[in-house]
């Protein structure tokens, strides 16, 4: 892989005729950066496309090809790309839905807007993958007709699919009005009973981890119920059957519904298994009782779990602050604190809350003011990123609390060059606020030669525009691949250097 030649691919500066030039002598590697390139004109995505075969579908995906400038039989992937998108021309479906390869078929299943006729081949297909593929992704009416399907793994594919009808993904947990499923993925290929080793060493095995058939495709109903409880369109009155179900993972799907009766919560909350409660504790149906319930769960996961609830009352979000670790994270119930609750929060005497609330960025300027004087490293911390702060506060941050706050102070927008320059040259250095000043619009020539000493923020550092050309161009030959397609690609590299680097077409 030419890394110079990679980065030059995704510079923004790089003059159109040098992304000409660079188009005619590219490879799969430096297609791929050409092919995002915000300025690539159509006329360039077809000449790439043309030189690379490969990047047709990336071309495709990214909306620089038509229908007009796809060959379907040449360039199969890239015409199944623009099916993908809604984009390709309708005879496409028809030719693919006949198509030999089964990966093309399956891959044109997954498409949107197929016509009633292709469907209806694709429901039709000789391998199941093609069929399943169709069930996860088609309309209501198909998932009716495949609901009956003899196979369980198009049934387990339906029970994804949030285009199914409730009443199907009812009968699909039941069974109840569909005729039992006469094969699976296991007893495809194997003699019933058959437990797959989660160790199996056969290399040509596709058989899922814990896939199993004693007869009645035990693994893929299980899996089906699964994947229904997940699905919102389910039923809640087809769920409620699992809270007592031995399967974990039923029961951790059933706790996170978000349209769970309160009696079947009442009875999730007793579950011997921590991560039942847990799941249970940050679901945003649970009522007040129960979340005051929880609180008091001796596992530290389910009161964590609980304070992330968006209707956690802030008293008892309080109480959590001070019995589990939260760390520097905005919850939802204080990014929707109101006026009064935010002075509320404001004025705990308990630091992790002020913490908590110091994670906002709209807060008022005078509890903005305050909780940056605060006298607790971890509500400085939280605060220093917030907009509006000024140099003399930023500044009066690290005189007070040192390296605990100077990667945050470095990471606020707002910092100036000056106070990045001296972040930057702070001995010992503070290489996590030397990874935040490398990649800071404020940050100045001095301040990101001394990034350049830190392995993790060195490139980062060689692609910012602010860097010294003269530097630029020496990274270019640096021994870690990351500094140099950087360095290639930062838009601070001299047109000329460029000009240089991006070699002749052959037989130019």
């Amino acid at each position: 892989m030419n890394h110079v030649l990679c980065g030059l691919a995704a510079n923004a500066a790089l003059p159109f005729e040098l992304v000409e030039r660079l188009i005619s002598v590219a490879d799969a590697d430096i297609a791929e950066d050409l092919a995002t390139r915000a300025d690539l004109s159509h006329g360039q995505a077809v000449a790439l496309a043309a030189r690379v075969g490969e990047s047709a579908v990336r071309l495709a995906y990214e909306g620089r090809l038509t229908a007009a400038d796809i060959d379907p039989v040449a360039q199969p992937q890239a015409a199944l790309a623009l099916l993908d998108e809604g984009a390709g021309a309708p005879a496409w479906a028809r030719l693919f839905a006949a198509d030999p390869e089964v990966e093309r078929r399956e891959k044109l299943a997954a498409c949107p807007g197929l016509p009633l006729a292709v469907r209806e081949m694709l429901a039709a297909d000789r391998d199941v993958r093609v069929v399943a593929e169709l069930a996860l992704w088609t309309s209501a009416d198909t998932a009716v007709r495949l609901a009956r399907h003899p196979h369980a793994e198009v049934r387990r594919a339906l029970a994804a699919n949030e285009a199914t009808p409730p009443d199907v993904l009812a009968r699909l947990i039941t069974g109840e009005g569909l005729p039992p499923a006469q094969r699976c993925l296991v007893c495809d290929v194997e003699q019933t009973p058959f437990v797959h080793d989660s160790e199996c060493p056969r290399l040509d095995c596709d058989l899922r981890s814990g896939a199993s058939c004693a007869g009645l495709h035990e693994s893929t109903v299980l899996e089906t119920a699964g994947l229904a409880l997940q699905n919102p369109a389910t039923p809640v009155e087809a769920v409620v059957r699992f809270a007592d179900h031995p399967s974990v993972l039923l029961r951790l799907h059933l706790a996170a519904r978000t349209d769970l009766p309160p009696q079947v919560g009442a009875r999730l909350a007793g579950d011997p298994v921590p991560g039942v409660r847990a799941d249970l504790a940050g679901n945003p149906a649970i009522d007040d009782a129960l979340i005051r319930t929880l609180a008091a769960d001796r596992d530290p996961d389910v009161r964590r779990s609980l304070a992330h609830n968006p209707r956690v009352p802030l008293d008892v979000l309080s109480r959590l602050a001070g019995t589990v670790k939260l760390g520097p994270t905005l919850l939802p119930r204080i990014a929707t604190a109101s006026p009064a609750e935010v002075e509320e929060l404001a004025r705990s005497s308990n630091p992790a809350v002020r913490m908590l609330l110091a994670e906002r960025r709209d807060l008022p300027d005078e509890i903005r003011d305050a909780l940056a004087a605060d006298r607790d490293a971890r509500v400085v911390k939280s605060i220093a990123p917030h907009p509006g702060l000024c140099e003399r506060q930023l500044r009066g941050m690290v005189e007070r609390h040192g390296v605990q706050v100077v990667a945050k102070v470095a990471a606020n927008l707002g910092a100036p060059p000056a106070l990045l320059e001296d972040l930057a040259q702070l001995l010992p250095p503070v290489r996590k606020a030397l990874r935040e000043i490398a990649r800071h619009s404020n940050a100045t020539g001095p301040a990101l030669l001394a990034c350049l000493a830190d392995q993790r923020a060195r490139p980062i550092a060689a692609g910012h525009p602010a860097l010294p050309p003269p530097v630029i161009v020496d990274l270019l030959a640096d021994d870690d691949w990351q500094v140099v397609e950087a360095a290639a690609a930062n838009p601070s590299l001299p047109p000329a250097v460029m000009a240089r680097l991006v070699p002749e077409p052959s037989g130019a």
